[in-house]
C-alpha cells in the first residue's frame, strides 16, 4: 500500500509563491507517475501537474508556465513550486500516485502520465487572497 502526505500549504497574496511537498510512504518501488490535483470549493477536481519516473512532465493549461513539478526518486518525494499565484488558484491541493481508479483525470495534452491516479493524500489548503 502507498500512502501520501502533503505539506506546505497556506495563505499568500496574489503574485506570491508557495512550495508544496509530498512524501510517499510504503510501497514506493516501481516506475509510476505522481502528480498534483486541486479542487476549489464548489468545483470539480482538476489536474495540475504530473511527472513520470524519468522526469517527463505535463501541466494543466491553468498552471502551465507558473507551476513546476519535480520529484526525488531516491527520497520518494514530490514537490510543486507555485509562482505568480492568482486568487483562482485557491483550492485544496492533493498529491496523487498512479494506480487503479474508476475516474480518469487527464493532465494537459501529450502522452506523459496518461494514467489513472489511485493513491491520494489528504490534501493541503492553498489560499490566495489580498
Amino acid at each position: 500500500q502507498l500512502q501520501l502526505v502533503e505539506s506546505g500549504g497556506g495563505a499568500v497574496q496574489p503574485g506570491g509563491s508557495l512550495r508544496l511537498s509530498c512524501e510517499l510512504l510504503g510501497r514506493t518501488y516501481g516506475r509510476y507517475c505522481v502528480g498534483w490535483f486541486r479542487q476549489a470549493s464548489g468545483k470539480e477536481r482538476e489536474g495540475g501537474a504530473a511527472i513520470d519516473h524519468a522526469g517527463n512532465t505535463t501541466y494543466g493549461d491553468s498552471v502551465k508556465g507558473r507551476f513546476t513539478v519535480s520529484r526525488d526518486n531516491a527520497k520518494n518525494t514530490l514537490d510543486l513550486q507555485m509562482n505568480s499565484l492568482k486568487p483562482e488558484d485557491t483550492a485544496m491541493y492533493y498529491c496523487a500516485a498512479e494506480g487503479p481508479h474508476r475516474d480518469y483525470l487527464p493532465i494537459g495534452p501529450g502522452s506523459v502520465c496518461r494514467v489513472t491516479f489511485g493513491y491520494w493524500g489528504q490534501g493541503t489548503q492553498v489560499t490566495v487572497s489580498s
